[in-house]
């Protein structure tokens, strides 16, 4: 199959100049998945959380609407971040859009800095989705620092793993070897670029989206400093392999009994 992300600098609170930037990026581009930044619509450095409520959305908002438009145009499921509201709660969230339908939502369960502040703790469940016959999972930006994610991914027997991202500190496209090794599992981390400065806070964003394989190599890496969209064939069914070697089995070996 042909993975790939799409690094973008999104302007705050632009969503219109955002996804044009986006639509500029995929003109031609065909894949069977991309994915988007966290929350690629709307910039990520609120400064209230009514801030936050007002670029907030529902699944049938503009940007899943967009991301209609986009899976359609480019034959490929799309993961894609953006702030999910539902009643009185907000969410760093993603959608799963296949096929110009919406498939789910991920809410971000380990909420990093001031985002605890704006946003309520994602309530759902990790999960796999079978899309036209590879197993996909989710999760947003900093669940990478938290092992557990990934293992309970692989664990539903996960293949590809999306992984929208706003990352300011230098170590997850390192970690996402370690994750993508100890799972034998592909993964696609989209980062964004660029600099917000609102309020107290001043984040430089890290770029150097990634694609990893089963086997720890990175298999593409973007620039610090540029929008850049990269596409790679894979063969996902070489996650399915757990084997390191003859002996050796990253699920089956696992001593649970000692995991306290």
């Amino acid at each position: 199959m042909k993975i790939g992300y799409i690094q973008t600098a999104p302007g705050f609170g632009e969503k219109e100049q955002n996804f044009g930037q986006i639509r500029s990026l995929t003109e031609g581009v065909k894949a069977d998945l991309l994915v988007l930044p966290e929350l690629f619509a709307t910039g990520y450095t609120f400064t209230s959380k009514e801030e936050a409520e007002a670029l907030s959305e529902t699944t049938d908002g503009e940007t899943a609407r967009f991301l209609k438009e986009l899976s359609v145009k480019t034959s490929a499921t799309i993961v894609g971040g953006f702030i999910e509201r539902e009643s009185d709660r907000i969410y760093n969230a993603l959608l799963i859009v296949s096929e110009g339908k919406v498939i789910d939502t991920y809410r971000k369960i380990h909420l990093f800095n001031k985002e605890k502040l704006w946003f309520s703790p994602g309530d759902k469940q990790l999960k796999v989705y079978e899309i036209n016959g590879v197993k996909i999972g989710a999760m947003i930006c900093f669940d990478w620092i938290f092992p557990e994610v990934c293992r309970t991914l692989a664990l539903q027997g996960l293949q590809v793993l999306a992984h929208p991202s706003n990352l300011v500190m230098p170590y997850c496209q390192k970690a996402m070897v370690t994750r993508c090794l100890e799972n034998r599992i592909f993964a696609v981390t989209a980062n964004r670029i660029g600099t917000e400065h609102r309020g107290e806070d001043h984040f430089t964003f890290t770029g150097a989206s990634q694609i990893t394989a089963n086997d720890g190599t990175i298999l593409s890496s973007a620039p610090t400093d540029q929008p850049t969209i990269a596409i790679m064939d894979i063969d996902e069914r070489q996650a399915d392999n757990k084997w390191i070697n003859y002996y050796n089995n990253v699920i089956e070996d696992r001593r649970t009994e000692f995991y306290h």
